[in-house]
């Protein structure tokens, strides 16, 4: 008797253990609880605006809230290190711009290494780069541009987002081909960039026309060119750089979302999947058009090798504009 009840109560403990385990196990299935994307820059920029579209449209697919924090500075890497000490578990991931890929080609002492350290999740598309002038200055096409910085450097400042921007790469390979040598100051973003060349304390920001061409519509700041092959649908009327006199100059910006080294495979897919999904619902509903953003589709896989090709093409760029890391 004394074994039975023995027995009977080890069964029921094992049955208690096994259950709860059970639960544990189904509670912890991805995603339970709010997922946080950081953007590495202020709020406003290009980056910024599409992650904030994709946050809103992921949420009723994911199943809980996808929120968007902004943790700016240091050319990305304070919200890059920030993801990078969280934990590996697909809520804490970094959505960025192909400046996250950037870091060690731009930053004498590197945080980290973009690409070994972090998971690439999902591309989240790509757009044009808009190079846009102060309101009040003269020029109206990129020739001119460099003819006047040509002639008088001291008076010419170039703002960048951050080292490293495509808007970084993009000016170092418009003074490159233009042989000119104006000044190249960061910013903490965008939004600040763009407020200083509207109020006219910098003369020229070349970034993502995602976040330019509205104040350029307005008048706010002058649109000089597109910096790619082919006009954009979204501002038919602006040239390519090309046509504005400086071929050779063809750069975009490329999105991604990445999480901290180690991330179970099945989260990754679940990430992927989610933003692909909202990607195709901003795409059906004609809110990346009115962006200027392409969208952009392909497995983890796929995106590594891709931002493996960007980094090694992008430091070709960097290297021959004789740029030196700071």
């Amino acid at each position: 008797m004394f074994t039975r009840r023995v027995m009977t109560t080890v069964l029921l403990a094992a049955f208690a253990i096994s259950a709860s385990a059970a639960t544990a196990q189904s509670q912890e299935k991805f995603p339970s609880r709010t997922i946080r994307i950081i953007v590495p820059f202020a709020p406003g920029g290009g980056v910024d605006v599409l992650a904030r579209l994709l946050a809103e449209r992921m949420t009723p697919k994911i199943g809980v809230n996808v929120i968007i924090e902004n943790r700016a500075g240091a050319s990305g890497t304070v919200g890059g290190a920030h993801v990078l000490q969280s934990a590996p578990d697909g809520y804490t991931v970094l959505f960025s711009s192909n400046t996250h890929t950037m870091s060690k080609l731009v930053m004498a002492s590197a945080p980290y290494d973009p690409l070994a350290d972090f998971t690439p999740i999902a591309r989240g598309g790509e757009a044009p780069l808009l190079a846009v002038l102060a309101p009040k200055l003269p020029q109206k096409t990129l020739a001119e541009v460099a003819a006047a910085a040509q002639k008088e450097p001291d008076k010419w400042t170039a703002a960048v987002p951050s080292l490293g921007s495509p808007g970084h790469v993009a000016t170092l390979s418009f003074t490159r081909l233009t042989k000119t040598n104006m000044t190249i100051t960061p910013y903490r973003g965008t939004a600040p960039a763009l407020t200083d060349v509207a109020g006219g304390h910098t003369q020229m920001l070349i970034d993502a026309m995602v976040v330019l061409l509205p104040m350029a519509k307005t008048g706010g700041v002058k649109a000089l060119a597109v910096t790619t092959a082919k006009r954009s649908a979204a501002a038919p009327d602006i040239p390519t750089a090309a046509e504005s006199g400086v071929p050779g100059l063809n750069v975009v910006s490329w999105y991604g979302m990445w999480g901290p080294k180690g991330i179970p495979a099945d989260v990754v897919k679940a990430l992927n999947a989610a933003t692909s999904d909202a990607l195709r619902e901003l795409e059906t509903a004609g809110r990346l058009a009115a962006l200027g953003v392409e969208p952009t589709y392909a497995t983890p896989e796929e995106f590594a090798k891709f931002q493996a090709v960007e980094v090694e093409r992008s430091g070709e760029i960097l290297k021959s504009a004789n740029f030196k890391p700071q």
